[in-house]
């Protein structure tokens, strides 16, 4: 990693992750294979703050810990990238084995459980379901009726306007929101 750090892939240590290696990483990893209208690509740094947005939004009692596990709940694509799930599903077991180990290392890193309770998965996938409606429609070229045949429309009070950023903005905004969670 840039830290410095060497992450063991197959055995991830919570003492080899760094936020800013996160950071760095999810901000140079782009949604949509880059398929996005704008100057620069959507990246899943910018993804990861407005799914823990959309939860904060959709959970008003979720606690600075859950938030954080939003705000994370891609974070291992910093090392393995960013990929949709039925490709996942089709890898198999193994990549869904590989991905959780290092998910799990990350959570431990930042005083989370390993393992995201079930219930608290759903809400955030459900966020992130909401996310790439958002992304579909305003950045990656679907019409409206197109992004409700494929996805979960967010509810109708909660308004995002998507703005893709450079890989140091959206680096910046990470951390920011990062550090907001933390302190």
């Amino acid at each position: 990693m840039l830290s410095g750090r060497r992450l063991d892939l197959l055995d991830p240590s919570p003492f080899d992750i760094e936020i800013e290696d996160i950071a760095r990483g999810l901000a140079r990893v782009a949604r949509w294979n880059g398929q996005t209208s704008g100057d620069h690509a959507f990246s899943v740094a910018e993804h990861s703050v407005i799914v823990e947005e959309l939860f904060a939004a959709t959970n008003a009692e979720a606690t600075t810990a859950e938030r954080l596990t939003a705000l994370l709940h891609d974070a291992a694509e910093y090392v393995i990238g960013d990929m949709i799930s039925p490709f996942k599903n089709a890898l198999g077991l193994d990549y869904r084995a590989f991905e959780d180990r290092l998910e799990e290392a990350i959570h431990i890193r930042f005083g989370l459980p390993a393992k995201t309770p079930a219930k608290l998965k759903k809400a955030i996938k459900k966020c992130d379901i909401y996310c790439a409606w958002l992304e579909a429609t305003q950045i990656a070229g679907f019409s409206v009726e197109e992004g409700n045949q494929l996805f979960k429309t967010p509810p109708l009070n909660i308004r995002i306007v998507l703005t893709p950023r450079s890989v140091v903005e959206a680096e910046a905004l990470f951390l920011k929101r990062f550090t907001a969670l933390c302190n």
